[in-house]
């Protein structure tokens, strides 16, 4: 089996949140088509409201992904996809990435410069870990 996984994000700022995840994972941001989407304007298949201009590119509002830089293009593809929705996260996470990106105390020093929040440290025997939420609030842990 050639497993591929998407990861679904609710957002309230999707492109945001995929550049900010995008430059944690070591990923790349999937780039905007802006001419297919003029083209379904153009053709009544899509309004202007449901797009936005993000990094001086014409977007869909509704969502950005990101994936691994050697799967650009493909399909099926590893991916996280940013969704857009109206309410801001106010409750815990029922699931939760846990990052294994090396130099844990020098990767969260990181991830905080860059608007990650520090919510706990935790350990388990000889395995620790930082739990984090990300610029919208979403838990994650890094080991």
């Amino acid at each position: 089996m050639d497993l591929r996984l998407q990861i679904t994000v609710d957002s309230v700022n999707p492109h945001e949140q995929a550049v900010w995840w995008a430059e944690t994972l070591g990923w790349t941001v999937e780039p905007s088509d802006p001419d297919f989407i003029q083209q379904m304007i153009d053709e009544g298949h899509a309004t202007e409201d449901e797009t936005l201009i993000f990094d001086g590119q014409l977007a869909w509002k509704a969502g950005a992904g990101i994936c691994p830089l050697d799967q650009l293009g493909k399909v099926p593809r590893q991916r996280m996809l940013f969704q857009l929705v109206p309410e801001s996260k106010t409750v815990k996470n029922r699931m939760h990435l846990d990052l294994h990106l090396g130099d844990r105390e020098g990767t969260r020093a990181q991830l905080l410069e860059r608007g990650a929040t520090f919510l706990h440290e935790e350990s388990q025997g000889p395995f620790a870990w930082y739990t984090l939420a990300d610029p919208e609030g979403n838990e994650f842990c890094i080991s």
